[in-house]
């Protein structure tokens, strides 16, 4: 990792680089630089879901304020500087909206040329959406952005993880379970007891790792809010997955297809409309993720961040 930017998506942008700076504090990445980037989409007005992740979008989760300063620079120069240093290096991860990617294409036209790659998390690209019935969250808050995004010149196609395959990587309390034992942690139980497993249990085990705590705490919020509305309790983690896949492609299966973005819909705004007959004739943009290892994915999760939870914890001590 070599910085982390920031935009609005399930909180306000502000509120975003706060949690990320404490975020990565705790995992013991304090180092890295963040940075802020365009506070509102490109053309729309912003919005937020505090009913998916909590009013600051952490769940129940509270972290002190991180000691290093927000950067100065903007996200686009952030950007802008690290792939002119190191052109075709850098693989470029995009968790939200893509407002701040559509301005560095303003900005340079060669971006994606100086990238190596770009992932995104985004889209439902033949299922339904999970913000309108047709539309997935980070490309509804700027569909404008994403237009400008796909419709660029890559070399390389962008790698998209939809709905399609990320609404497969579900977490449930048993993961978390996993997720203590491999930190070496005291597992919390406040996840379960939220399910209602253990009534008459008369006071809360809370995780002795603090990262495991955090998570437990973060993840809750969402299971609840899954469990009201999906009919499950557990979470989609998306943008792990994401991550994880920009990490290793293997991960997922592609398929090179066609992808635009409707702008002006009655009922369809912020619709990745897919061409999967290949009926416009034109060439493929974007190699849309079709189907994910999951079960892969979550062993791997647990793996590695209940091994980073021990890490820190040991390093603390």
């Amino acid at each position: 990792m070599l910085a982390v930017t920031c935009v609005g998506g399930n909180v306000d942008a502000r509120q975003v680089e706060r949690n990320t700076r404490a975020v990565l504090e705790l995992a013991g990445r304090g180092d890295l630089e963040v940075a802020l980037g365009d506070e509102r989409p490109l053309v729309r007005p912003v919005e937020t879901t505090p009913e998916t992740h909590g009013p600051q979008g952490l769940g129940y989760a509270e972290l002190p304020p991180a000691t290093r300063p927000l950067s100065q620079r903007h996200a686009v120069d952030v950007w802008l500087d690290l792939v002119r240093s190191r052109p075709g290096e850098i693989t470029l991860v995009t968790l939200g909206p893509v407002t701040n990617l559509a301005r560095a294409l303003e900005r340079e036209p060669d971006l994606p040329r100086l990238l190596g790659r770009w992932v995104l998390m985004g889209g439902a690209y033949r299922i339904p959406g999970n913000t309108a019935p047709t539309t997935e969250w980070n490309i509804h808050c700027d569909p404008e952005a994403a237009s400008i995004a796909f419709a660029a010149a890559w070399p390389r196609r962008p790698i998209a993880l939809g709905l399609d395959v990320t609404e497969k990587a579900k977490i449930t309390p048993d993961h978390v379970v996993a997720l203590a034992r491999r930190a070496g942690s005291t597992p919390d139980d406040s996840i379960a007891l939220s399910r209602g497993e253990d009534p008459m249990h008369a006071s809360r085990s809370v995780a002795s790792n603090a990262i495991v705590r955090y998570i437990a705490d973060a993840l809750r919020f969402y299971m609840e809010f899954h469990s009201r509305y999906d009919g499950f309790y557990g979470a989609f983690i998306h943008d792990p997955l994401a991550v994880a896949a920009a990490l290793d492609p293997s991960l997922i299966r592609t398929e090179a297809l066609t992808v635009d973005v409707e702008l002006a819909g009655t009922l369809t705004t912020g619709e990745t409309v897919t061409d999967w007959r290949r009926v416009w004739g034109r060439e493929p943009n974007l190699d849309v993720a079709v189907e994910a290892d999951a079960d892969e994915f979550l062993r791997r999760f647990v793996e590695r961040v209940g091994g980073l939870a021990e890490q820190v914890a040991n390093v603390a001590l």
